[in-house]
């Protein structure tokens, strides 16, 4: 029996180039931990699975541009109208919780920056107890009086893990602009490292073997890649009209391969889905 895939949503973050006299975009990768059941060791960007509480009653108050209805119509292929408000709010949520970054807005619509100690503190304080499942999203939001603007953050991808794999996901990618005034830190637990990185040495790294990756991460840092400036990219993920992406897996030469809608063969990949019947 196929197992079906978990809602899930991703972030790609991107900020100009750091270097002196540099030109270009980074992206945020994080390494996931080597311990995990899914990709371990692996760089992906920051996100995970919905949760129910990012789409429960009440959460559109938060939203500031974007209702269920709205959020739906978007998504266009999400059959429960509540749970796709939740594939924003699960983005942001889960940013927080894996890099430390918050992409909300002052009730004023100014930015959200932690220019102070005492308010990278607190929102430290508030992260960790989000983690622990100690304190709602939403009540973080009300105490602190945020709102999060969906031109925030921008539809770009959607992906879907292939069958017949034991672990499947149904993909939203976003991507937005790292938040001016806030700073990187990967939690420790799920995440041990992150990299700000050119989109084109990703790939480089990639293909030397010095990186793993998997299929969505590549094609979507191939898309990344052709852009210069942050705003290049963001208005063209504004106008661009988003498709699931669904790949198969195949046998070939001996072993497992993916293959894109287009016939495009990823035979050089890592070793880093297995099938049911085989073990990890």
């Amino acid at each position: 029996m196929s197992v079906v895939p978990v809602d899930a949503s991703t972030v790609m973050l991107l900020r100009p180039c750091s270097g002196e006299g540099e030109e270009g975009i980074e992206v945020l990768l994080v390494l996931r931990n080597r311990k995990s059941s899914f990709v371990p060791g692996y760089y992906v960007y920051p996100g995970g699975v919905i949760d129910a509480e990012d789409y429960g009653p009440g959460m559109e108050r938060f939203v500031y541009g974007l209702d269920r209805h709205k959020a739906a119509s978007l998504l266009g292929d999400m059959q429960q109208a509540d749970k796709a408000l939740g594939v924003w709010v699960a983005a942001v949520r889960e940013t927080f919780e894996e890099a430390g970054l918050l992409l909300a807005r002052r009730r004023d619509g100014s930015p959200l920056a932690l220019t102070t100690e005492a308010e990278r503190n607190r929102f430290g304080r508030y992260r960790r107890s989000l983690v622990k499942k100690e304190i709602a999203f939403s009540s973080i939001l009300e105490t602190e009086e945020l709102v999060l603007n969906s031109e925030d953050l921008l539809y770009f991808s959607h992906w879907i893990t292939p069958e017949p794999l034991p672990k499947r996901y149904d993909v939203r990618f976003f991507m937005a602009a790292h938040p001016a005034g806030q700073c990187v830190s990967h939690d420790g637990v799920e995440l041990t490292s992150h990299v700000w990185i050119g989109p084109a040495e990703a790939l480089r790294q990639y293909d030397e073997g010095k990186i793993g990756m998997v299929l969505p991460q590549i094609m979507t840092l191939r898309e990344l890649s052709r852009f210069r400036m942050v705003e290049e990219a963001l208005q063209c993920a504004k106008k661009k009209h988003v498709e699931a992406t669904r790949t198969k897996m195949a046998h070939l030469e001996g072993r497992y391969v993916e293959v894109m809608p287009d016939g495009e063969v990823f035979h050089h990949r890592p070793p880093v889905y297995s099938w049911p019947d085989e073990k990890d």
